[in-house]
């Protein structure tokens, strides 16, 4: 009987093991890109280091926008009275490898405690009530923890063989995540908005006036410089990242107030959505020949 037992828990582990590698690998040959179940969810593949064995473990992970350099994952093993092994893994050793679709960085775990963890969890619970689920199926108290991005140094490790694929890369997980977030709006029934919709709108914000001042402080220059007739196309980006950046203002604005209207805000969201998509294909256009090609 123990034998049985074993072989059985041994079988489990391995169509784990097999489901999550299918994934794995379709995340990365699509950069970040799913289908089926995970098409609207929010993945990220963490890599730990093994507690017992020092070897590299990854595993897909939903995680939840927190803002600025850091984002949250949530350690339910589906309400499992065992911690996940990637959880026990980051306690013995904080410091992980995060693949996001388009960047690969690596970051410091750090496990919630206290007010904050309360905070972030009612925010996760009200945006899923599949949190709450998971919860009441274990005694354990599911832990919540904050991956915080470690700074390079240098410009972001995009997922690309070239500066040309990068923009795709890069442009794709704007556009995905603002495709998320309408699809959130929708949604959202009530007199405001709930917590965590605020802050993915405002991490999206942030994170889209961080890509438009890179691309005007070093890649529209590196391109000006190499290819002089791209100057007009160039100006018109740079007149549409202004443009764009009223919109991010009056979404920041939007979702922050107390009173927010969420019919306001839905309607900010439209305005910014037809704006970008418009500039992401425009500069698509222009600057990836020019990239792909010799100076």
């Amino acid at each position: 009987m123990p034998n049985d037992l074993n072989q059985q828990a041994n079988d489990v582990n391995q169509r784990v093991n097999d489901f999550n590698q299918r994934v794995i690998d379709e995340f990365r040959a699509n950069k970040g890109r799913l289908t089926g179940h995970f098409a609207q969810a929010r993945l990220l593949l963490l890599t730990t280091t093994g507690a017992r064995t020092g070897t590299p473990h990854t595993t897909p992970v939903g995680y939840l926008p927190d803002g600025g350099d850091r984002v949250l994952v949530i350690a339910s093993a589906g309400g499992a009275d065992q911690h996940p092994d990637w959880y026990v893994n980051l306690r013995a050793e904080p410091q992980v490898t995060v693949e996001s679709g388009s960047f690969t960085y690596s970051a410091r775990a750090v496990v919630l405690t206290g007010e904050e963890r309360e905070r972030a969890w009612a925010r996760a619970v009200e945006a899923d009530e599949g949190w709450a689920a998971y919860q009441r199926k274990t005694t354990r108290i599911i832990p919540v923890v904050a991956l915080h991005q470690i700074a390079n140094g240098g410009p972001p490790n995009v997922n690309a063989s070239s500066p040309a694929e990068a923009i795709k890369v890069v442009h794709d997980a704007f556009r995905r995540e603002l495709a998320l977030i309408r699809e959130e709006m929708t949604a959202a029934d009530g007199p405001t908005l709930g917590a965590q919709l605020r802050v993915n709108c405002l991490t999206f914000c942030q994170g889209l006036h961080h890509h438009h001042s890179g691309e005007d402080m070093a890649l529209f220059p590196f391109v000006e410089d190499r290819h002089p007739s791209a100057g007009p196309a160039l100006r018109r980006l740079r007149e549409e990242h202004d443009r764009i950046a009223t919109l991010v203002v009056d979404l920041r604005r939007a979702v922050s107030a107390a009173d927010t209207d969420p019919a306001a805000a839905r309607a900010d969201v439209e305005r910014l959505t037809l704006d970008l998509e418009a500039h992401l294909t425009y500069e698509e256009e222009q600057l990836i020949p020019l990239l792909d090609s010799p100076a």
